[in-house]
């Protein structure tokens, strides 16, 4: 028995075995990849809640650099934030209503998210500069669309204690303008220093530099065809509107924030209410 047994395996069908298993393999990772391909939300929140029972959550703010999509930063602030999970709810809290009610025609106006879309897909064109993208923050307010060209540690857009930007610097603020010259929107820039513990030159402090600076930039888009008239404020604020308030003294607080500003449109002439 054990002799015909052997002679039966060696007939060519122990193969078969193994062929199937892959099959079944292959059918199941397909049924996987259709089952996940559309998302419930519900089940999802579930999956969700488990996993944060099993592993639990952060609850602690730390600093993790600058936070990218798809290469670029988006968020308001540079560091890592986390959110009570017992808060979570899939309808908006009272705060958002507001915030919704007060924005519904910027909400409706499309205008924003597709300038932030050229702005990225520009920088994404030029590879000789994808690094310094990290550097630029893209983010919808009340005031408008912000461009942040923010500081980072051990890497600096302009040098220390000076108005004029590093030649690679310049190059960004460049590619930026070629978006920015077509765009109907009036433009606000705006320096922003650090705090520092190191004394002010004398008869040159962090306003002159801050006001420089942004001055520094006007001056570059307009050199690539920004239109003066697209042009509502050039500024200075020191160090007295920082990133990071509970920690002024951080690099990420030097920045120039380039504004595309959300305004109402002209009323027509002769117009009554």
């Amino acid at each position: 028995m054990a002799k015909k047994g052997k002679a039966a395996h060696g007939g060519g069908h122990g193969w078969f075995v193994t062929f199937a298993d892959l099959m079944g393999l292959l059918v199941s990772f397909f049924v996987m990849l259709v089952a996940f391909s559309t998302q419930d939300k519900q089940k999802l929140q579930i999956v969700a809640g488990s996993m944060r029972d099993a592993f639990g959550t952060q609850s602690k703010v730390r600093y993790s650099g600058i936070v990218e999509v798809d290469g670029l930063p988006s968020k308001p602030r540079l560091r890592h934030t986390t959110q009570n999970p017992e808060e979570a709810s899939q309808t908006p809290t009272p705060d958002e209503k507001d915030n919704s009610a007060e924005s519904g025609i910027k909400q409706q106006d499309q205008s924003f998210a597709l300038a932030a879309a050229s702005l990225r897909q520009a920088l994404q064109e030029m590879p000789e500069i994808s690094e310094l993208s990290k550097h630029i923050m893209i983010e919808e307010t009340q005031q408008g669309l912000n461009i942040e060209i923010v500081d980072q540690d051990g890497r600096s857009m302009f040098p220390e204690g000076a108005k004029e930007p590093f030649d690679r610097t310049r190059r960004l603020i460049e590619k930026l303008a070629v978006p920015l010259r077509t765009l109907p929107n009036r433009i606000a820039i705006i320096g922003h220093t650090s705090a520092t513990r190191i004394p002010a030159r004398l008869g040159y402090g962090p306003w002159e530099l801050s006001a420089d600076r942004a001055n520094a930039v006007r001056q570059i888009l307009e050199n690539e065809g920004v239109p003066p008239s697209h042009l509502a404020m050039v500024a200075g604020k020191a160090d007295t509107q920082p990133l990071f308030p509970d920690d002024p003294y951080i690099s990420a607080n030097r920045r120039v924030t380039v504004t595309l500003l959300q305004e109402q449109p002209p009323l027509p002439a002769g117009f009554r209410p």
